[in-house]
């Protein structure tokens, strides 16, 4: 282990908090975490993170991320309940841009796990407690950073004792989507970074509901908006047989508020053996809605100038459309890219650290703004002209995907961040989808055959083979 200072302070124990946290614990000598919320012992949701009663899936590359920063996390989770997706397909209905693909169990080397958040935080916040070096401070409220010659030299704070001053080498802005960092860098004389922003005008409500066991043999239920129904679902069934129900709307279509007309909202678009299952369910919570303006990426990767003992994780650099599900991998990726940078020393800290993480950012981005922009068209706002280009082709391709055992197979790879979208933008990709287009096209122009007994459990077994799904290498944690 290289060790560059003498003491470290995250703030904020969010999941960037406490993945940042791992990491500066093999590089410094001690590391403390502060937190504004009174921390429960128990798995369940806090206000210093108002998403956590929403939906949550940790997508394959996220958990393995997890799993190699906290050894026998994944494990733990299982043993607690947590559901798991491997290879039945069964278990996952999946309708991106309105096409249902049939056969997306990942395999059983790139399991989904379905925490809830509450649930998932709870364990990673006692795996890095029950390390030595490492601290978490509850009801501690950030109100500045101490700077020195050489630029942050600690955070101020007021506890349950009162105001406080913290020394460190190094501060990291783990705050999540309230990051004070750009209203810290003018305080400091420095710039406020570059925005790329997609405009989703997204609003979401979601209620925890106890489905009778049986009733679905889905573990995993997502419906995408489209063109022409800026409206989706996503159902996650997580420990104790507690389901999270997400019903959503973008471009400014909000769903309703209330438990019966959340329900009928989804029957509008989900599958009817879905819609019963929510019809008879006995709900655990009131609904809790939230709305989402815009994705936004703070692009500290282009600054010229960056003070010294500063940076930031998490949805205070990269916070993305919450409809797809990359939030967690994409802090994880991020805590990989400064394990990666601190490996080869401190110097020059925030410029190689910035231009590290913004590699998974940019393709995560990409993915999620072309799918925007298939959905909303130009009210996203401007972007660059690669996703202005494919976006007109999203429903043509997801058409491909479902018809395409190999484009699927690619699709999950870069889906659950496995690979870049490049990984499916090669000429045999390209050959693919127009192929698949030119068969739908003629079977639109031909009167199918009526359905025999026999083809009809064909099309509703979803028995289909599970793509394999190649895992990259995950090292330790640096």
């Amino acid at each position: 282990m290289q060790t560059h200072g003498t003491h470290a302070v995250v703030m904020g124990a969010g999941m960037g908090g406490l993945l940042a946290a791992r990491v500066l614990a093999r590089h410094y000598e001690s590391v403390t975490v502060l937190d504004r919320d009174t921390l429960p012992d128990a798995a369940r949701p806090r206000r210093g993170v108002p998403q956590g009663p929403h939906g949550h899936t940790l997508l394959p590359r996220g958990g393995a991320l997890l799993d190699a920063f906290f050894p026998g996390l994944l494990a733990d989770l299982e043993g607690r309940g947590v559901p798991v997706i491997r290879d039945d397909a069964d278990e996952i209905h999946f309708e991106p841009l309105g096409h249902h693909l049939v056969g997306t169990a990942p395999g059983p080397e790139a399991a989904i796990h379905v925490p809830s958040r509450p649930m998932l935080e709870q364990r990673v916040r006692e795996h890095l407690a029950a390390l030595p070096t490492v601290r978490i401070l509850e009801r501690c409220t950030v109100d500045g950073l101490v700077t020195g010659s050489g630029g942050v030299a600690g955070v101020r704070a007021t506890g349950p004792d009162g105001p406080f001053e913290l020394d460190a080498d190094l501060v990291v802005d783990a705050l999540g989507r309230g990051s004070r960092t750009p209203v810290w860098l003018t305080e400091l004389g420095f710039p406020r970074p570059d925005e790329d922003t997609v405009k989703v005008r997204g609003a979401y409500s979601s209620l925890q509901l106890r489905i009778e066991s049986g009733a679905l043999a889905e573990k995993m239920v997502l419906i995408s908006a489209t063109a022409d129904r800026p409206t989706g679902a996503a159902m996650f069934r997580h420990e104790n047989e507690m389901w999270d129900v997400s019903v959503f709307g973008v471009g400014g279509h909000a769903p309703p508020t209330a438990t019966a007309g959340m329900v009928d909202f989804a029957a509008e678009f989900a599958p009817a053996h879905v819609v019963d299952a929510l019809r008879s369910a006995e709900p655990l919570t009131e609904p809790n809605s939230r709305t989402f303006p815009a994705s936004r990426w703070r692009r500290y990767d282009r600054m010229r100038a960056f003070p010294d003992g500063l940076l930031v994780l998490g949805d205070g650099v990269c916070s993305l459309n919450p409809t797809y599900g990359q939030g967690m991998t994409v802090a994880a990726m991020q805590a990989e890219a400064l394990a990666a940078t601190l490996r080869r020393g401190a110097h020059d800290l925030p410029r190689r650290y910035f231009r590290a993480a913004a590699k998974p950012i940019r393709d995560t981005w990409h993915l999620a703004a072309v799918a925007d922009r298939a959905i909303l068209g130009a009210a996203t706002g401007p972007l660059p002209w690669p996703i202005r280009a494919l976006a007109p082709f999203g429903d043509t391709f997801f058409g491909a995907v479902a018809d395409d055992p190999v484009l699927l197979d690619r699709f999950l790879q870069v889906f659950t961040l496995y690979a870049p979208p490049t990984r499916l933008l090669t000429p045999d990709a390209g050959l693919r989808v127009a192929r698949a287009a030119l068969r739908r096209r003629g079977q639109a122009g031909t009167t199918p055959p009526a359905p025999t007994e026999a083809n009809r459990a064909g099309a509703t077994s979803g028995s289909s083979a599970a793509p394999a799904v190649t895992e990259p290498g995950v090292g330790p944690p640096a």
